[in-house]
């Protein structure tokens, strides 16, 4: 394997070609790439010596966290990034199941001195770049373990699709304990251009405020979550350096981006778990139809991967069968930490080659793109019969009556599934009119039993609908 595959030496790549370009950008600095290698050797001279394996970093967003991570890769050990912000409890527990040798904080980087001397690039390419904590069917966070090879090709790949380098900007919006971060961070840097942090009241605060930011350092590419979309949507204009706005996460809808197709943006719908290394593909939808649920496909596979549509006995499906979405090539994580039974999503097959079996379910289209349908283990029985509730959700949202919709299961006191949806109206939405909508177009057990009002969806900090801060009707058990 090309020794030249690791961050860290694609990064130093672009410290040679662009030492003056800017690498990091907030309101009160702006760091070049020789600047921010230089602030890399100084925090790295730190812990050179104690050579660890695992280094936890938590540490609010700007240079010096970005630093202490290629700090981190430089040394040719992986990172396990947190939220400060994130339960005591939790930053405890992905520490110790990693095994850190080392918590790097912000009072770490403080007062830093110029290394007194050149330090080795120790990092290959299948080392560990990073551990990634996502949630896990025991109801413990589990560990999805990178390699540096896997994000030099994702950076490769979305160079390849977007053209990205010296003079773009990307907002780094997403918490580091998600892969959009690593989206965020590494197809800049590591493409020589350059990324904008928001200070944390800007994060936190208003969207007019974000993009006050965004128009006052010339972004030009957002990365984010459909419902982040959905809210630039409403708006009746939206910084003009903006060319760019990639969406991940989770579903996008047709009616997400009805304004913004007219504002000469190109938007992206993107798909891929975080076991493959932020995305696994690519489809552009402001300049496409969405599909008879309102949803857009998910694309074709990004450079170096390739995605299949297997049955249950692991063939290939044809076009047009529904099955699960299996990934291959080089975006293949190592796993998980530990060897939790989700591990066994994992599978060497008899040529060597690693394939990761997504637990989606999904077709392909007649032109070759894919289609995602929703999580294999998502359905419940009502009355019965199986129901998706993000198929009803879809439909849900295709009624001229609601702005935003979604559509949750939860049992009722017998421990039998019901479903209730959460809506957010357009003005004279009347609930009959919802109702006939759906009754159009579904079943009748698909119809959700209890309709409630919301002002807005509540959303986690991966941008994921917040279910435990949604109101629930309670129901008795009986029909």
């Amino acid at each position: 394997m090309d020794n030249k595959r690791t961050i860290y030496s694609r990064f130093r790549d672009m410290v040679e070609k662009y030492p003056s370009a800017p690498a990091i950008i907030e309101d009160d600095r702006t760091l070049t790439f020789s600047e921010l290698d230089a602030m890399t050797d100084a925090i790295l001279a730190k812990f050179y010596d104690r050579r660890p394996a695992f280094v936890g970093i938590v540490m609010h967003h700007g240079a010096e966290q970005i630093a202490a991570m290629l700090a981190v890769l430089k040394s040719g050990a992986a990172y396990i990034p947190a939220e400060p912000s994130l339960p005591q409890e939790r930053i405890d527990y992905m520490m110790q199941t990693a095994g850190v040798d080392l918590i790097i904080t912000d009072n770490y980087c403080r007062h830093l001195k110029p290394a007194q001397y050149e330090m080795t690039d120790r990092s290959t390419p299948d080392g560990v770049a990073y551990v990634l904590y996502t949630s896990g069917t025991s109801g413990k966070p589990k560990g999805v373990v990178v390699e540096n090879h896997s994000v030099v090709n994702y950076s490769e790949a979305f160079e390849a699709e977007f053209h990205t380098g010296p003079g773009d900007i990307m907002l780094q919006y997403s918490v580091c304990s998600f892969d959009i971060f690593v989206e965020e961070v590494y197809t800049t840097l590591l493409n020589g251009a350059a990324v904008c942090i928001p200070s944390s009241p800007i994060h936190n605060g208003s969207l007019q405020g974000l993009l006050k930011f965004v128009e006052r350092h010339g972004v030009t590419i957002i990365d984010g979550f459909p419902y982040l979309i959905a809210e630039m949507n409403k708006l009746p204009e939206i910084p003009k350096s903006i060319k760019l706005i990639i969406s991940g996460g989770d579903v996008i809808r047709g009616s997400y981006i009805t304004n913004l197709r007219d504002k000469g943006v190109k938007i992206y719908n993107t798909y891929g778990p975080s076991e493959t290394t932020v995305c696994s593909n690519y489809f552009r939808v402001d300049n496409a139809e969405p599909l008879d649920d309102g949803t857009f496909p998910v694309g074709k596979a990004v450079k170096g991967v390739e995605v299949k549509i297997m049955d249950k006995d692991m063939n290939e499906l044809p076009q047009g069968q529904i099955g699960e979405i299996c990934i291959f090539g080089e975006g293949v994580s190592r796993g998980y930490l530990g060897n939790p039974p989700e591990q066994k999503n994992f599978v060497t097959l008899p040529d060597g080659t690693r394939m990761y079996r997504s637990g989606d379910l999904g077709y392909v289209l007649p032109d070759g793109n894919l289609a995602f349908l929703h999580r294999r283990d998502n359905q419940v029985m009502i009355l019965g019969k199986r129901v998706e509730p993000e198929e009803v959700e879809n439909v849900l949202n295709t009624c001229p009556e609601v702005e935003r919709g979604v559509v949750r299961a939860f049992l009722d006191d017998n421990g039998l599934h019901y479903l209730t949806a959460y809506i957010i109206p357009k003005e004279n939405c009347k609930l009959h009119d919802v109702r006939k909508w759906l009754a159009d177009r579904l079943t009748d057990f698909m119809i959700p039993e209890f309709f409630i009002r919301i002002h807005s969806i509540p959303v986690t900090k991966r941008g994921k609908v917040d279910v435990e801060a949604l109101p629930v009707v309670m129901k008795e058990g009986g029909v």
